[in-house]
């Protein structure tokens, strides 16, 4: 008897930073597996070419700035607005940045700050009154490895990461009995442009033993697909080629 998956066909989801990489990737092989999905992210040129790959009957584009929590409601809305819920919120718009604690500017880690961790708690609880009103749902965060381990080369993004980690841990135990899931997924480097100019350089060897985004989307969906009694609060991604530490 095959084992009972979670049906992912017409579900809403939606999905922050979608405009490359990760969340990009998230979006094709979600809506491959039958969602309708809502693509939040600033570069809205790169989101109406992602909805127009997918199929605008299927997906969505809401320009958005993650550290507004009002941009936040508003993805929301416009998602219950076209699809008339939102099963799904992926948390993953962020920015990455190599280097010690003297190495960046001011602004650069303020900007790191406020997307990655700020920008998580604004999308979150924007998604979350939806999700009770409907009686449950999914919330997906990519955090990273750095979040539970840091390397001495980025200590900051470390601390957003640890940021993401301790929000999902504590939103688990606070929403779970009310249908909601929640899941941390702590991927090890992964080969996207968020890595390239961030410390790393087009053609950079390093970048072939990282992970790629697909990697990543296939987790989130293999996540999403559990049937509701499973849930996975914390999942590390590592590539076979690395050494754990």
């Amino acid at each position: 008897m095959p084992y009972p998956t979670n049906d992912l066909t017409g579900t809403v989801v939606a999905i922050t930073g979608a405009s490359a990489g990760i969340g990009r990737e998230t979006a094709r092989l979600l809506a491959e597996a039958g969602a309708n999905v809502v693509l939040a992210a600033r570069r809205t040129e790169r989101l109406t070419a992602l909805v127009e790959e997918i199929g605008p009957d299927r997906a969505l584009a809401v320009p958005t700035d993650v550290r507004d929590p009002e941009a936040n409601r508003a993805l929301v809305a416009a998602a219950v607005e076209r699809f008339g819920r939102l099963d799904v919120l992926v948390a993953n718009a962020g920015i990455g940045m190599y280097g010690g604690i003297e190495d960046a500017s001011d602004d650069d880690l303020e900007r790191m700050l406020d997307v990655n961790l700020a920008g998580t708690v604004w999308s979150v609880r924007a998604a979350v009154p939806q999700m009770r009103k409907q009686g449950g749902g999914d919330i997906v965060i990519v955090a990273s490895v750095a979040g539970l381990r840091g390397d001495g080369n980025e200590a900051v993004y470390a601390a957003t990461k640890h940021g993401q980690v301790g929000l999902a841990g504590a939103l688990d135990r606070e929403l779970r009995r009310e249908g909601i899931r929640v899941t941390a997924l702590c991927p090890a480097g992964v080969s996207t442009e968020f890595a390239i100019g961030a410390g790393r350089t087009e053609g950079d060897p390093a970048l072939e033993e990282f992970l790629k985004p697909q990697d990543i989307a296939f987790q989130v969906r293999t996540v999403l697909e559990q049937p509701r009694r499973l849930r996975s609060t914390l999942w590390t991604l590592w590539p076979m080629s690395v050494d754990l530490p």
